[in-house]
């Protein structure tokens, strides 16, 4: 069973100041999502048909209707002259086809080409080429005027498209302006909390007005990854790793700074004596980490024995376990009674001794 350090009361405390701080940042966050929504130009939205000539579309997209609509019309045209086309030449075929047989059969005049008869079907034959040729015709006029609109309209198709793509590259020039407008405005709301919310971090940690100064510094890290990072442009590289290098910057330069710190800290302690480094150690500190398997002293793993974790640490020498002078109980070195007896871990030898020579005989 862990020891826990903390009283019951100082327990809910704690859970007190958290619910403090997480009260103190939902309602941080709430202000400031409502001074970011309230900012000119941050809900602005930007659509592609803004930038296009809507005069010049309208009229092109007119002129594409009226150019599908005649291309339909033509289409219907043609499949009638086709049509028609068809039939004439069947049915010159079969006239021809019946002269041939008419003339194979029939009782030759002297004369055949003078023959009357002859000369009337040649005739009719003729009239049926001709009709035939001229319904090819209108089909070959139908075709060229069905080529020109369909032309015309491929034509204006692509000019509707170039018009489109030229408002297509302003947009996206517009969009990226936009974004980094955006997110230079929310930039300049969040650095400063951010920043401010790192010092107070590394500065305020042991103040009595913590629990408010830790909302803000949770209010501080949901304004930099949720109003911040989601805005920052999507191909705005030099903006995202100029933040990234600095960031970095900022939390390595604090890093190094406070590593370097507890080193040196490490370093003087490892110089003093045993006393005191103990007197130097807090009651509940000191419990905490030896509760956690660490050295007060050294925060090195305690080692490890057939009889359990070693009476001193074998890195710095610091006695962390030692016998109750009453009952001579194994406990905490740094417990302030014994958890057996309850004897003062305080009181002097001598006293001890005879609190502890006296109590069998009284017993």
């Amino acid at each position: 069973m862990r020891l826990n350090p903390l009283r019951v009361p100082e327990r809910l405390f704690a859970v007190a100041m958290w619910v403090v701080s997480l009260v103190f940042a939902s309602f941080l966050i709430g202000l400031g999502g409502n001074i970011v929504g309230d900012l000119p130009g941050i809900d602005q939205r930007l659509s592609l048909d803004s930038f296009i000539d809507r005069t010049r579309d309208d009229v092109l997209e007119d002129r594409a209707d009226s150019l599908r609509r005649a291309t339909r019309d033509l289409e219907s045209e043609r499949e009638r002259v086709a049509l028609s086309v068809s039939t004439a030449d069947n049915g010159y075929a079969a006239a021809k086809e019946s002269f041939e047989n008419w003339i194979a059969t029939r009782t030759a005049t002297t004369d055949a080409q003078q023959d009357p008869e002859v000369l009337a079907r040649t005739r009719a034959l003729d009239e049926l080429r001709t009709a035939s040729r001229a319904r090819e015709q209108e089909l070959e006029a139908v075709d060229v005027a069905l080529l020109r609109d369909r032309q015309a309209l491929t034509g204006v198709e692509s000019e509707r498209a170039a018009l489109r793509e030229d408002a297509s590259r302003r947009y996206d020039r517009a969009l990226f302006r936009h974004e980094l407008e955006i997110f230079g405005i929310r930039l300049a709301l969040t650095l400063p909390l951010l920043l401010l919310a790192g010092w107070m971090a590394a500065r305020k940690r042991r103040s009595d007005y913590w629990p408010l100064y830790r909302g803000f510094v949770l209010f501080g890290v949901f304004a930099f990854f949720v109003e911040l990072v989601p805005y920052l442009p999507s191909y705005g590289g030099y903006v995202r790793y100029s933040v990234g290098i600095l960031s970095s910057a900022i939390v390595g330069h604090f890093v190094i700074r406070a590593m370097r710190q507890y080193v040196a800290r490490r370093h003087e302690a490892a110089q003093r004596t045993e006393e005191e480094r103990r007197s130097a150690l807090g009651y509940e500190e000191a419990l905490k980490r030896i509760t956690d398997g660490v050295c007060p002293g050294c925060e090195r793993a305690i080692a490890g024995g057939p009889n359990g974790p070693s009476n001193y640490c074998v890195h710095c020498g610091m006695m962390l376990f030692n016998q109750c002078r009453v009952c001579d109980t194994r406990k905490n070195a740094f417990f302030q009674f014994c958890p057996a007896c309850g004897t003062d871990a305080a009181s002097a030898p001598a006293e001890t001794a005879s609190v502890g020579a006296a109590s069998p005989s009284s017993r």
